[in-house]
């Protein structure tokens, strides 16, 4: 059970390091607000692209959590990241 509990820690890290690396990206590089740039990057079709820059930042949850040797926390980090592979996948196949 606590493994169970160390996995959901790191995917939440996961989810939370790739939505403040999204946001992070956007104010940093985008004139429009981030509402604005988020609704143009989806009728350009460029959300993959944001998303995967925003997903930068779970490489320094990876291995950090790896550093600490909490590898559990770090299989919750790949499963975020692997569902937001998905999600881009997603996007670039059916919309």
């Amino acid at each position: 059970m606590n493994n169970k509990k160390e996995i959901l820690i790191g995917f939440a890290v996961g989810i939370i390091a790739n939505t403040v690396g999204t946001l992070v990206y956007i104010l940093l590089f985008s004139d429009l607000s981030i509402s604005e740039t988020f609704s143009a990057a989806v009728k350009q079709g460029h959300i993959g692209s944001l998303l995967a820059l925003g997903a930068i930042l779970n490489l320094v949850a990876f291995f950090g959590f790896l550093r600490i040797k909490r590898d559990y926390r770090a299989r919750g980090v790949m499963i975020a990241t692997l569902l937001t592979a998905m999600v881009i996948l997603y996007y670039k196949v059916f919309a």
